[in-house]
């Protein structure tokens, strides 16, 4: 079965996209285009990335075997490490508020 969903299964070439959009999406994204002065491959790589992140970044379960397990809850228990450069960030004032 492993096989016959590799032969039906289509891959797009590397470093290609290709999508099909309604024409009122493609209007609303060329509009955002424009206004942000970005083509429209970065308009919607940005896009794409940014979801494609914030998706991955907002998992709450994760599936581990019993060794990757005990490593995560090692790491939770260790105690913290004292980080000047991360200290001396942190006390920064950020660039928007100056």
């Amino acid at each position: 079965m492993h096989k016959q969903i590799a032969k039906t299964r289509r891959k797009s070439p590397p470093g290609n996209i290709n999508l099909r959009v309604k024409p009122h999406a493609r209007s609303l994204i060329d509009r955002a285009c424009a206004v942000t002065d970005k083509s429209l491959t970065d308009f919607v790589l940005d896009a794409a990335c940014r979801e494609a992140e914030d998706v991955l970044l907002d998992r709450r379960l994760f599936h581990l075997d019993e060794s990757a397990y005990q490593a995560f809850v090692r790491a939770l228990d260790a105690p913290t490490q004292r980080r000047p450069g991360l200290k001396t960030l942190l006390s920064r004032k950020p660039l928007w508020a100056k």
